[in-house]
This record gives C-alpha cells, sequence and structure tokens, in this order.
C-alpha cells in the first residue's frame, strides 16, 4: 500500500506549521500529500506553494469541488499546477453538498452526478490539448446563440493528470469505477465494504470496460497510538464527538452523504437518531449514541498491534491507499505519529 495524508492549508496553529509539516512528511517518505478545500482555505494556492517546498511527494486537490469553478477552469488549474511540479499533481473533485455549495458559493447543488461525468469529460478533452467543443445537459461549450468559436488553451499538458473523485453514494462510486484513475473514500469500514462500497465500484469498472487495475482505492482514517486502555479511552471518547458531526451536522436537512454511508454498513438506527438529536440541538447526546465500534471499525486507533492488524484488514479489504490523519497536540507528535504509521504500513505491505 502506498501511504498519503491529507490537510487544510489553514488547519494549523499557523500556517507556516502546515507547510513545516508537508516537507518534514515527505522526509519520512510519505507518497502522496492531498490538500482540502472544503469552506476554509482554497486547495490549489497551497498546492502551488506546496510543490515549491518538495521534490518527489505526489500532490493532489483532496477536493475541488464542483460548482465553484467551471470545468475549464478546473483545467486549467490542473494543468498548471502539473506542469509546475514536474508531473506530481493528482486531480481530486467532489460534488461536496448544498450547505457548502448553495450556502456558501450561491450555486445551485443541482444534479451533482451529471456535472461531475460532464466536468470528467470536459477537463480531460481539455488535457488532450485540442480545441474545446461540448454539448451536454449541463454544460455546453462554447456558449450557444453568440460569436464565439472553440478555444483551446494556450498551453500544454506537460505530463498526464490522474483524476481521483470523492464518492460515498451508490451511484458517484459506480461514476467513478466507470471514469476515474482513483477512488478517495471515507467512512471505510473494510468489514462491510464489499456491499456497502466495492459492489458500486465494480459496477461502474465493468461498465466502463476497465478492471480493478485500473482504479486506485485511497481511503482515509485517523491514526493514533495508545499506551495503555485508559488512554485508549479518551481518543475514543474523544472521535466521538467527530463522528457524531459528521453523521448529523454534515450537510443539509435533507441530504447528509456521511449519514448515509454509515447507515448502508450497519449503523442505520444510531445514524438516524444521531442527525435527528444532533438537528435538535442536542450535541452532548449525539456523541453518546456513538459507541465504540463505529470508532474502532472506520479508524486506526488502538495500541500499535491493533493497528498493525487493522492495516492488514484494509489491504486485504483493497485498500490500495492508505491516508493517514495523525493524531497529536504538536507538530512533532502528529510527525511521530505519522512516521510511526508509515512504518506499520510498509511493514503490512501489499496484497498477495
Amino acid at each position: 500500500m502506498r501511504t498519503a495524508t491529507t490537510i487544510e492549508a489553514s488547519g494549523g496553529e499557523r500556517w507556516s506549521e502546515q507547510a513545516d509539516f508537508v516537507v518534514e512528511a515527505e522526509k519520512l517518505g510519505l507518497d502522496v500529500c492531498w490538500v482540502a478545500e472544503a469552506w476554509g482555505s482554497d486547495a490549489p494556492s497551497a498546492l502551488g506553494y506546496y510543490a515549491a517546498l518538495t521534490d518527489r511527494m505526489l500532490l493532489g486537490s483532496g477536493v475541488m469541488q464542483l460548482g465553484t469553478r467551471t470545468p475549464a477552469a478546473v483545467a486549467q488549474t490542473a494543468i498548471t499546477l502539473s506542469n509546475l511540479s514536474g508531473g506530481r499533481f493528482l486531480l481530486g473533485l467532489g460534488a461536496s453538498g448544498p450547505q457548502v455549495i448553495e450556502g456558501l458559493h450561491g450555486v445551485p447543488f443541482d444534479r451533482p452526478l451529471r456535472r461531475m461525468r460532464e466536468t470528467v469529460e470536459i477537463v480531460r478533452r481539455v488535457l488532450d490539448g485540442g480545441r474545446l467543443s461540448y454539448s451536454g445537459t449541463e454544460f455546453t461549450i462554447p456558449l450557444p446563440g453568440g460569436d464565439a468559436v472553440p478555444m483551446r488553451l494556450s498551453m500544454r499538458a506537460e505530463h498526464g493528470v490522474p483524476i481521483y473523485l470523492a464518492a460515498l453514494s451508490p451511484a458517484m462510486l459506480r461514476l467513478t469505477g466507470e471514469l476515474a484513475d482513483g477512488w478517495l473514500g471515507t467512512s471505510f469500514v473494510p468489514e462491510g465494504a464489499a456491499d456497502a462500497y466495492f459492489a458500486h465500484l465494480e459496477d461502474g469498472l465493468a461498465r466502463g470496460d476497465r478492471t480493478r487495475a485500473d482504479l486506485d482505492v485511497c481511503q482515509g482514517a485517523e491514526v493514533a497510538f495508545a499506551p495503555d486502555e485508559e488512554a485508549l479511552g479518551a481518543m475514543i471518547a474523544g472521535r466521538k464527538k467527530e463522528l457524531a458531526f459528521s453523521l448529523g451536522g454534515m450537510g443539509s436537512a435533507s441530504a447528509n452523504f456521511y449519514n448515509n454511508a454509515y447507515s448502508r454498513q450497519g449503523w442505520a438506527e444510531v445514524a438516524a437518531e444521531v442527525r435527528e438529536r444532533w438537528q435538535a440541538g442536542d450535541r452532548d447526546g449525539t456523541a453518546r449514541l456513538v459507541t465504540d465500534e463505529m470508532v474502532l471499525s472506520t479508524t486506526l486507533i488502538g495500541t500499535e498491534a491493533m493497528v498493525r492488524e487493522r492495516l492488514t484488514v484494509w489491504r486485504d479489504a483493497g485498500v490500495d491507499t492508505v491516508r493517514l490523519y495523525p493524531a497529536g497536540e504538536t507538530l512533532e507528535d502528529r510527525l511521530a505519529t505519522l512516521g510511526r504509521a508509515i512504518e506499520l504500513v510498509r511493514e503490512t505491505g501489499s496484497a498477495s
């Protein structure tokens, strides 16, 4: 398995702390650093900066959101970052949700599946270097009714740009299998992944006449090492609050893809109650509903032996790249956790 992490440029105590983390993570041997955007700092600006600070590590947008840029602008950004970094850029795209897309950007969260398909198709046409002419349901380029003619960019892509899709719903998973070079997943329970995730990815792969070898499965989870049972209990308690937010506070009243994903993996009743209580304002009550099993099944938290065992389970389930979110109060703590986790992934090796 390859190793990766995801950061937000503004996520540290100071902006430079995240840059230090990226530089040191490359020295530790990390393979990929994804930069998130969400509703904080934008990803491309930070990626250009980190590209100048690193030499080997792949850098990816994890993720750029549909609706915040036109497909042609996404392609321009991808080519620029790829050329600047010497071919080390990975383009991660995601639909996000109505709260961010409509609440922050003022763009309708309509037909995300169709918009994703057409965005990927347009980006790839731009990457190919020809004049862009596209007629779809969501996008028509050039815009009809005027004097515009098809254009090509004045620069060329000097390297290939792999496209990863962030997907949780069955329909978006099928699209990922059909079109993408990689899948950025979350809320992953390896024991239930065959039905919840891989069946839909396989349907898409078959539709695109592709195999699993054509798709990099990149899954992420928090990693933390507990020296004893008391410390492990405190870690689990803290993670319950974060998980309650994902189940109850992410998305909108009508759309929470994290809640849906947990529901498909055996926790439908808990997920529904967490969401109901969260929307009613009972934040403390929601955390108490989350079970230890939910936390341990979807994270890499535990003693070193526990984490090693879970990494083996992830590998055997079909994960190609493990995205590590290292816990720690300080930069040094996070790097120490990341370094040990990278060593354990190397020891785990590849699936036979």
